[in-house]
């Protein structure tokens, strides 16, 4: 392979994290989001967390019922701070030891939280931001490890910041190459040290699924770790696969600029099972089971026998995430959004994934359109439209679980995730004459690749403890690409009933 695809392929790795630590036989470790409509209680997800063997969690933000359901139960925890908490964190010390206070200290001393890591913004440096955070990021960082020392807590909890793995980089096309970018090659320099100074750790989030979404060209096979693809050859190392390559790519850099020592979590790594042609059960099945096996394993890198911590991206499906980098966002869950299982996994002693339990839902109604409406009613489109705005329809996109439905279906769908997100109320399934509610599961038996298209009835959080709730409006501002692929599909779909 050439230096130009090499380069293309070990940089195409973007995404959206116990210092040296192996994770232990049984134990893993995962990402917790919380952006849904409908989120599980946070005392079942611990429980789920708990059943599975996850020893470690990632939460995005300081969750107070996520951390006070963590509390006694031994999970180690890293708790983020939002990009947009950054600015007034690096303004002062102040403002970091009130934070760290109200979200470490006291959970930790109240409720026997075991907060190993606070994780100071979320991908920062992506260059998609456009440098928004690079004034304000490492000062945050500064301030809140100060805040950390004064509360008492520097040893037992360090610092890191959760990086996209596009901040490092290779001329030469291959991991011995790899340095960090130019643009934020001295802050980089500046966070590094911070970090070696404190007992702290570097966090890269690495996602080879994103590689094959960036790049047609991309060996899909290279991206699994039981592949048939040509190793990549660099001096007396073969990379057989590109998580190893691009974390050694991270390791060159670490080893190039005086840092060979300081350790390395990998904050987020996954395969989404929804939303596009290459997100699927069976891709998401396959790279998973590899990766559980090579954490269960104790395997580390070629350039690093220790293996790393890994936060497994994640553990369930957010149907309130933006949609901006894809429709793949919401569904990078191992578990679907109610804690059931979505695929079969091997995690370690010969056990395997059991699903949440203990979970309500509303009555088994469905919404769907009328038997006796039209797909070419001139109302149709408009309350598609409407529907999609307020619900999550990524699953009808091409190539997704339900993306081969047809008008009708498609239609049902879509107001049938409307009807559960509202929960069921009276008149969530009125639009326009065109919709009428059934105890029939709608949902078809198989829809084409094993793919299964699922017609949800969501969570009764009635009748489970209040969590934080996101609104179902707050869905509207990421949702308007995905109405205009709905409608698309509808008009295909109309198109081939002719």
């Amino acid at each position: 392979m050439g230096f130009s695809y090499l380069w293309v392929l070990l940089l195409c790795i973007i995404g959206e994290g116990l210092v040296k630590g192996v994770l232990g036989v049984g134990g893993l470790a995962c990402n917790w989001g919380t952006r849904s409509t409908h989120p599980l209680p946070p005392s079942i997800v611990v429980k789920l967390l708990k059943d599975n063997g996850f020893s470690k969690v990632k939460l995005f933000e300081a969750d107070p019922g996520a951390l006070q359901a963590l509390g006694g139960t031994g999970i180690q925890v890293m708790v983020g701070i939002p990009n947009d908490l950054l600015a007034s964190l690096a303004s002062s010390v102040t403002v970091a030891e009130n934070w760290v206070s109200k979200n470490v200290s006291s959970y930790i001393s109240k409720n026997g939280v075991d907060i190993r890591y606070v994780a100071v913004g979320n991908e920062p440096f992506l260059k998609t931001y456009k440098d928004t955070f690079l004034q304000t990021t490492f000062p945050a960082l500064q301030n809140i490890q100060a805040a950390l020392i004064k509360a008492g807590l520097g040893r037992q909890v360090k610092v890191t910041i959760p990086l996209n793995a596009d901040v490092y980089q290779t001329d030469s096309g291959l991991p011995s190459g790899g340095n960090f970018r130019s643009d934020i090659h001295t802050l980089m320099m500046s966070i590094l040290k911070f970090l070696s100074d404190n007992g702290g750790a570097l966090t890269i989030n690495i996602y080879p699924f994103l590689s094959l979404q960036a790049d047609p060209d991309f060996p899909k096979e290279y991206a699994f770790f039981n592949n048939t693809s040509k190793p990549v050859v660099d001096g007396s190392i073969s990379y057989t696969n590109v998580l190893d390559a691009n974390f050694d790519t991270c390791i060159a850099a670490l080893e190039k600029n005086g840092f060979s020592s300081l350790p390395v979590i990998v904050g987020e790594v996954g395969w989404p099972t929804d939303g596009d042609p290459n997100a699927n059960i069976e891709d998401a099945r396959r790279f998973n089971q590899g990766l559980v096996s090579r954490i269960l394993a104790g395997q580390g890198s070629p350039k690093r026998s220790t293996p790393p911590d890994i936060y497994i991206f994640g553990l369930i499906d957010e149907d309130a995430k933006s949609v901006q980098p894809g429709n793949f966002e919401r569904h990078w869950g191992v578990f679907n959004f109610d804690g059931s299982i979505k695929y079969s996994l091997d995690i370690g002693r010969g056990k395997a994934l059991v699903p949440a339990k203990g979970v309500h839902y509303l009555a088994r109604r469905w919404c769907i359109m009328a038997p006796d409406a039209s797909p070419s009613d001139p109302n149709l489109v408009q309350s598609i439209n409407y529907a999609c705005s307020y619900a999550d329809c990524t699953s009808l996109g091409y190539g997704s679980s339900c993306g081969m439905l047809d008008a009708r279906s498609n239609a049902s769908y879509a107001f049938n995730m409307y009807y559960q997100t509202m929960d069921q109320r009276k008149g969530a399934c009125e639009f326009s004459n065109l919709s009428v509610t059934t105890t029939t599961d709608p949902s078809p038996t198989q829809n084409g690749q094993n793919r299964t298209c699922r017609f949800e009835i969501m969570i009764d959080l009635g009748k489970h403890e209040k969590p934080r709730r996101s609104s179902a409006a707050g869905l509207r501002e990421h949702n308007s690409h995905i109405v205009v692929m709905v409608l698309l599909v509808l008009v295909l779909a109309s198109t081939l009933m002719i």
